[in-house]
């Protein structure tokens, strides 16, 4: 049986940026290989919430620990157990896909020979053999979604924390990139992601909702559709967030 225990944790995160409280006061747990659907209207608070999740930014008030790491005391550990991916998807473009994958398993510290070994797996696994030596702005968009998640879970950290993952290609290319989140967390890996497309809130064991810097809703989605007494994410996501007084 999988080991369900706690990997992200945090009660009464605060962020303020003078008068303005951007996160306020969320209290919430994620387990180990759970796919945790973190959701809200632009301007709702959570980018910046992850970045303190992920160790790059100090909360104002409040605790929470992250792969067992402290979120004030030991951000550099926490950087070293996760993995991130945004939705410009953090390659870099005038490099090739096997440099990109050497660069960033070598900024993880993965040995030469862990390097050789994973980066064999990985063109194997994807089908990316002849694509070894081609520059990342040459390659399909579909196929830099893939390399950029592999690149974020290349170490095999302990949540990779997904931001925006799947903006911008076809629903085709977003239904083969979940297919590579449920394996990773069939793996145990645990997956943080926030995401537009409230379709793929479906796909999430549990999901918040963010309504101006505070989560209003948590459950699975079964859970929430049945609370709100609607028939989709979407239709919950309206009704959740009616009154948000924050937006882009």
């Amino acid at each position: 049986m999988m080991d369900r225990e706690t990997v992200i944790s945090v009660k009464d995160l605060t962020k303020k940026f003078g008068n303005f409280t951007a996160v306020d006061h969320i209290t919430l747990q994620v387990r180990r290989g759970e796919i945790f659907g973190f959701l809200g209207a632009n301007g709702a608070g959570k980018t910046t919430a992850m970045r303190m999740l992920c160790g790059l930014s100090l909360p104002t008030s409040g605790t929470g620990t992250v792969a067992g790491y402290d979120i004030v005391r030991q951000a550099e550990e926490i950087k070293r157990h996760i993995g991130y991916m945004s939705q410009k998807f953090s390659l870099y473009e005038g490099l090739t896909v096997w440099e990109n994958l050497n660069l960033f398993a070598t900024i993880y510290g993965m040995s030469a020979k862990s390097i050789k070994d994973k980066t064999d797996a990985v063109f194997k696994t994807l089908g990316m053999e002849n694509m070894r030596d081609v520059l990342v702005k040459e390659i399909p968009l579909g196929w830099k979604q893939k390399l950029a998640f592999t690149t974020a879970t290349l170490h095999s950290p302990d949540v990779v924390f997904l931001d925006e993952p799947t903006g911008g290609v076809d629903p085709f290319t977003r239904r083969k990139f979940w297919e590579m989140i449920y394996r990773a967390s069939s793996e145990g890996m645990t997956v943080f992601v926030t995401t537009h497309y409230l379709d793929e809130a479906e796909y999430c064991n549990r999901i918040s909702i963010m309504v101006d810097g505070r989560i209003k809703a948590l459950d699975s989605p079964a859970g929430l559709k049945q609370q709100y007494r609607a028939g989709t994410m979407d239709e919950v996501f309206r009704i959740v967030a009616k009154d948000a007084k924050r937006s882009d």
